[in-house]
């Protein structure tokens, strides 16, 4: 009898004693992400991809290439020359090309037909390593995306390869393989998910999915670069020990599309700015 009611106690203290470790492990948890946050909003300021955008919008004006030509009357999905918000509206379905686009294909696009640039030249390389300053595709993709800041996400679905490239990457964010059996789901298709210090998003719900879409490209400060959404892409794909990501790929704008779409409604702010 006296060996039931130790134990009863023993079990009883053990269990108030988890019960006031877990609130406090929760609380230090709390603690650290609202400092991480608060790191962040202190670095916006000054975030170094404000200088990246402004090499981006030299280049954006600059006749260069083969033609002698700028980018300036370069169609992003609003009209010839029209930068502004046209970031928050991509990827997007183009007639001269037949095919859904997001930005970073679309100015590629551009640069070959308008600067007469070779494409295998253009993105030989595109994405710098770290310490290095940026490529010209990063800088690029900086000052427009910068140009779309505070516009609300709008990712269209009115054509109907716009809607096959949203079912397609549908599919590919929820596709588990890999020596990990791996999807995008797994980290970002529930709540409360984290590795090390970073807390990722639940892509599947409105909020988190407007607040990572929007803040994409942005600058690491890990690496001292800004990484584009292309790169974020393949970046998750090595994580997941998938094979490579090809730039530009029809997989990887399928993949921004479901992404965008499920965004739409947040309002841009980026580059931003993160660990």
């Amino acid at each position: 009898m006296k060996s039931t009611v130790r134990r009863a106690g023993a079990a009883l203290f053990a269990s108030s004693l988890a019960c006031a470790v877990v609130p406090s492990v929760h609380a230090q948890q709390n603690s650290t992400v609202a400092e991480i946050e608060r790191y962040r909003q202190m670095l916006q300021d000054g975030n170094p991809a404000d200088l990246v955008s402004a090499k981006g919008e030299g280049l954006w004006k600059a006749r260069r290439g083969p033609r002698n030509a700028s980018l300036e009357q370069c169609d992003l999905g609003m009209g010839p020359g029209v930068v502004k918000g046209a970031y928050a509206k991509l990827p997007r379905y183009f007639a001269d090309t037949d095919q859904v686009m997001d930005f970073e294909s679309r100015l590629v696009h551009c640069m070959v037909t308008l600067q007469g640039m070779n494409r295998a030249d253009v993105v030989k390389s595109p994405y710098s390593s770290e310490g290095q300053s940026a490529t010209d595709l990063e800088s690029l993709t900086a000052y427009v995306v910068e140009e779309s800041r505070g516009v609300q996400i709008a990712v269209p679905q009115q054509h109907a390869k716009e809607v096959e490239a949203y079912q397609r990457g549908r599919k590919m964010f929820y596709f588990r393989g890999g020596p990990f059996d791996f999807s995008c789901a797994s980290c970002h298709g529930v709540d409360g998910q984290r590795i090390r210090l970073q807390d990722l998003p639940n892509l599947t719900k409105l909020e988190p999915a407007q607040k990572a879409f929007a803040t994409w490209p942005a600058y690491r400060v890990s690496q001292g670069a800004v990484r584009t959404m292309q790169w974020r892409l393949f970046d998750c794909f090595r994580q997941q020990r998938f094979p490579a990501l090809n730039y530009l790929s029809p997989a990887s704008v399928d993949l921004i599309t479901f992404l965008g779409v499920n965004a739409n409604g947040g309002k841009m702010d980026s580059p931003a700015i993160k660990r």
